[in-house]
C-alpha cells in the first residue's frame, strides 16, 4: 500500500510499504480522510518519545472496514468507522476509573500504532476493544467524521471546565480547536462567548462560528477588553488553546472570581516554565487545570453531535489535498491560512 512514512525529522517519504495483516482480533480499515493535527507537525519537526522512526502518523481519521478478524463482533465489513487517538490500555487505574487519556502507557494512534497518512490502517485488538473506534450513519461525510477526534478533545476540555447556564468563556487562540470551543461552550451553556486572537485574519475566520465579542490582542488589550464586555468582572472560563504562554499569564488576569482556567494548548519544552501570580489564584479562588486528548465515550459523543447537525464541521475542512501531496498538505497546515487540512488517500 501506499504510505506517508516518517522516516526521520523533516523527512516524510510517500512510499509503497507492506499492507498490514489482520489476525483473529484485528480490523483492517480503508483510509477515505485524515487531517492534519498541530501534533502531527510537531512530530515532524521535532519528533516525539513515543514515535519511533520508520513511522505512518496520522491520528483523526475515518474509512471503511475492509476485513475483520473472526473474533471481532464490533465491526463488519462495509461498516464507515470514525478512529480517534488516545487508546485506554484497559487494564490499568486510570482506564478502569474511566480516565484513559490519562493512561501511563498512552498508547495512540500514529504514535506507537501506526496511523492513517496510509490507504489502509490496522485497528489492534486494544484498539478494537478499549479504543476510539466508532461507526457512523451515511449522512456524515468520511471528512467531517474525521473531524470527531478534534472534537472529542474539545469537549472533554471543556466538561472539567463545569460550565454552568449563563457563564462567559473567553478562549485565548481562535484555530479550527479554538472556534470548536466557541461552539461547544455556547452549546453547554454558555450566554456570552468571547473570541481572542493575535492574528486579524484568524480572528476573521473565528467570526464564522459565532462569537459574540471579537478581540484582536495584537490590537488591543485582550484584558481589559474582557472585563469592559463583563462589568469588570471578567469571564467565568478562559480556554488557552494556544502555544502562547503569555495566554496563561493574561487568562489569569481577565478571570472572574471562582472562574474555571483550562490550560488546553501545550507549550514549547522551551517555553513551559511560565511565572503566574499565584496570589490572583488565591485571591480569587480561580480553579487552573489542563486537558489533553480525551477518552473514546467522547468520541462518540462527539460523532453525535456531527450526526445531529448540532456541530457543522463542512466550515471547518478547508483544504484536501492527495497523499502523494502530503508535503503540501502539510505546508497548507502550517501557514495557517485556512482551518483544518485533510489528507485523502
Amino acid at each position: 500500500m501506499r504510505a506517508a512514512v516518517l522516516e526521520n525529522l523533516d523527512k516524510l517519504v510517500v512510499k509503497d510499504i507492506p499492507k498490514p495483516v489482520v489476525d483473529a482480533d484485528s480490523v483492517l480499515v480503508e483510509v477515505k480522510a485524515c487531517a492534519i493535527c498541530g501534533s502531527d507537525i510537531r512530530i515532524l519537526h521535532h519528533g516525539n518519545s513515543r514515535v519511533t522512526p520508520p513511522a505512518v502518523m496520522g491520528h483523526e481519521s475515518s474509512g471503511i472496514v475492509v476485513e475483520a478478524g473472526a473474533n471481532v463482533t464490533k465491526f463488519k465489513l462495509g461498516d464507515r468507522v470514525a478512529i480517534g487517538a488516545d487508546v485506554p490500555c484497559g487494564e490499568c487505574a486510570f482506564c478502569e476509573a474511566g480516565i484513559g487519556n490519562n493512561c501511563q502507557i498512552n498508547y495512540a494512534m500514529g504514535y506507537q500504532f501506526a496511523g492513517s497518512f496510509a490507504e489502509y490502517v490496522l485497528l489492534n485488538r486494544i484498539v478494537v476493544n478499549h479504543g476510539p473506534a466508532h461507526g457512523f450513519p451515511e449522512h456524515v461525510s468520511f471528512e467531517e467524521a474525521a473531524l470527531a477526534e478534534p472534537l472529542a478533545c474539545c469537549l472533554n476540555a471543556l466538561e472539567l471546565c463545569n460550565i454552568c447556564f449563563g457563564d462567559t468563556m473567553a478562549v485565548i487562540g481562535t484555530g479550527p480547536i479554538g472556534c470548536m470551543l466557541l461552539e461547544v461552550g455556547r452549546l453547554m451553556g454558555c450566554t456570552k462567548v468571547i473570541a481572542i486572537n493575535r492574528s486579524r485574519p484568524r480572528l476573521e475566520q473565528a467570526k464564522n462560528f459565532g462569537p459574540d465579542v471579537c478581540i484582536c490582542s495584537s490590537e488591543e488589550d485582550a484584558v481589559a477588553r474582557v472585563l469592559e464586555e463583563t462589568g469588570g468582572l471578567g469571564a467565568d472560563v478562559i480556554l488557552t488553546a494556544c502555544p502562547a504562554p503569555q495566554a496563561q499569564i493574561d487568562a489569569l488576569r481577565m478571570a472572574k472570581n471562582r472562574a474555571r482556567i483550562n490550560f488546553f494548548g501545550g507549550l514549547p519544552k522551551t517555553q513551559s516554565q511560565v511565572t503566574l501570580d499565584t496570589n490572583v489564584i488565591h485571591y480569587k479562588e480561580l480553579f487552573i487545570m489542563g486537558a489533553h486528548g480525551c477518552v473514546p465515550r467522547h468520541h462518540q459523543q462527539a460523532l453525535d453531535l456531527i450526526a445531529s447537525g448540532a456541530i457543522n464541521m463542512k466550515p471547518y475542512i478547508s483544504h484536501r489535498f492527495p497523499l502523494e501531496r502530503i508535503r503540501d498538505a502539510f505546508q497548507a497546515a502550517e501557514s495557517h491560512a485556512g482551518m483544518r487540512v485533510v489528507v485523502q488517500p
